[in-house]
């Protein structure tokens, strides 16, 4: 049985080798880092909000309320019982708590500092992919990432969780940015492209689907220090699995210079794209802090239906980019990116109406499906712009789309806690559910976006391998993930 064992092993292994070059392992690689930076994400979203509270008021609290081993299965909890399982004898509504709304301000500057270091660390990393190729950053991010998981498991103070979120911004600039670019470049063909990232983001919509659940969960039943050590070992995993296929010791530049950045930025096309990314997630990244605080304080939920709230809207952004990766292709990008704006602000908008965890359901499902939408159509078209209108060289444009994703979730969390404080959670949900209904018309300038003459000229005079609507990989497309591979033919 040991020498079967260890055939078996062998032959995995030769598989992996000849399958080095593959784009199924590629496309299987950045959907694993997706996964599990995304989870990393949102598996706090539950927790923090809690931790924070019974950390800053454990004291505060404690005289003023009759602890119980069980939380009773009544129907009405207080505040307390959300983190210690106390109970406080009362037959009325729950009072509106000033710490507990103050605690909107700090949870949104935690979440919003990994948006904020991504968004500042992004220009640099798109650059640095064209220099020495995809493959070092994607190992550094995963380095960086089971580093902040393991910060995230064993801190306690507000400073160490604050400094562990940060840390994963950088790690998370690595793995997107040149995930992304790595997809679009060995995925050429418009249509395959758009397929391929549809499932990419397919990972990052699992984190997001698992997280939250997955955090509350584990936390009200086992502790805080037990999801972010499990999600370290799945991170090993993910770590061994690039070492093996992208061997990330070798520098690999593009063979072509890549737009400037500056250029890039300046792109009207590109900016719009960038806009509705920005814009649509900004949404969920205001619901993130927000939601919670609010439930506990008119809803009086318990610590577990805090992440279960956003299960509809994790579910349905599966289910859209899934769906919208293939179908955006066929009905226009622009039209997709349109419709999905105009569905997170109508959805968004619906969101305080609810009166129950049950009332959520379907402006938060809503809310998911519409980003998916949006999220599934511009990201491909990002390359799409790159093709037509600059020279085919992805880090430093997928860079700008990740710092327009960055945007909204640093944004969005840091200036929605202090708007949900001063004039309320639904006048919150109201501001950004009218600005994404007003952005989604400019979609319409995605129609049919010109490509420039220079541009077209440098294509037919180089013979460039990039025919964005009509390439063929057979042909030419070549890519070496290290000195050694020959050119793929198939797929």
């Amino acid at each position: 049985m040991g020498g079967l064992d260890r055939l078996r092993d062998f032959s995995l292994l030769r598989w992996l080798r000849e399958e080095r070059q593959s784009r199924k392992l590629i496309l299987l690689i950045v959907f694993i880092a997706l996964l599990l930076d995304n989870m990393l994400l949102t598996v706090v979203v539950p927790i923090i909000p809690s931790y924070l509270y019974t950390a800053d008021n454990q004291e505060a609290t404690a005289p003023n309320y009759t602890v119980s081993p069980q939380t009773p299965s009544g129907t009405f909890q207080t505040i307390v019982s959300l983190y210690d399982n106390s109970t406080r004898v009362t037959s009325g509504a729950p009072p509106r708590d000033k710490k507990l709304l103050n605690e909107n301000v700090k949870v949104g500057l935690l979440f919003a500092s990994k948006a904020t270091v991504q968004l500042i660390t992004n220009p640099f990393i798109g650059p640095l992919t064209n220099r020495i190729g995809y493959q070092i950053p994607m190992f550094a991010g995963f380095c960086i990432m089971f580093l902040s998981t393991l910060m995230f498991a064993f801190s306690k103070s507000y400073s160490l969780l604050f400094l562990a979120r940060s840390l994963q911004g950088v790690g998370s600039s690595c793995s997107s940015v040149a995930g992304m670019g790595m997809l679009a470049s060995v995925y050429t063909d418009d249509e395959e492209r758009g397929n391929a990232i549809g499932i990419a983001l397919g990972g990052m919509a699992m984190g997001v689907l698992v997280g939250p659940p997955f955090g509350s969960v584990m936390y009200e039943f086992v502790g805080k220090t037990a999801p972010f050590l499990i999600l370290a070992v799945l991170a090993l995993l993910d770590g061994a699995l690039q070492l093996f296929i992208l061997q990330p010791s070798k520098v690999e530049p593009e063979s072509q210079k890549g737009t400037s950045l500056l250029t890039l930025m300046k792109d009207p096309y590109i900016l719009i794209a960038a806009g509705s990314i920005c814009f649509a997630n900004m949404a969920i990244a205001m619901l993130e802090p927000a939601l919670p605080i609010w439930m506990m304080e008119t809803m009086c939920s318990r610590k577990w239906q805090l992440g279960v709230a956003f299960v509809p809207a994790s579910v349905s952004y599966l289910i859209g980019t899934n769906i919208f990766g293939v179908l955006a292709h066929k009905m226009g990008r622009w039209l997709c990116s349109l419709i999905g704006m105009l569905l997170v602000g109508i959805s968004i908008l619906c969101v305080p109406f609810a009166k129950d965890i049950y009332g959520l359901i379907v402006p938060n499902f809503g809310v998911g499906f519409a980003i998916g939408m949006v999220d599934s159509s511009m990201m491909p078209i990002m390359g799409y712009l790159v093709d037509l209108r600059h020279v085919s060289v992805y880090g430093s444009v997928y860079a700008i789309a990740d710092v327009a994703f960055c945007m909204g979730f640093a944004l969005g969390p840091s200036a929605g806690g202090a708007i949900a404080r001063s004039i309320g959670f639904p006048w919150l949900m109201t501001i950004i559910g009218v600005v994404d209904i007003l952005f989604a018309p400019l979609c319409f300038f995605l129609r049919s976006p010109p490509g420039k003459e220079e541009k077209m000229a440098i294509l037919m005079d180089c013979n460039c391998p990039v025919k964005t609507r009509a390439y063929n990989t057979q042909d030419t497309q070549n890519y070496q993930m290290d000195d050694g591979m020959e050119t793929e033919s198939e797929e």
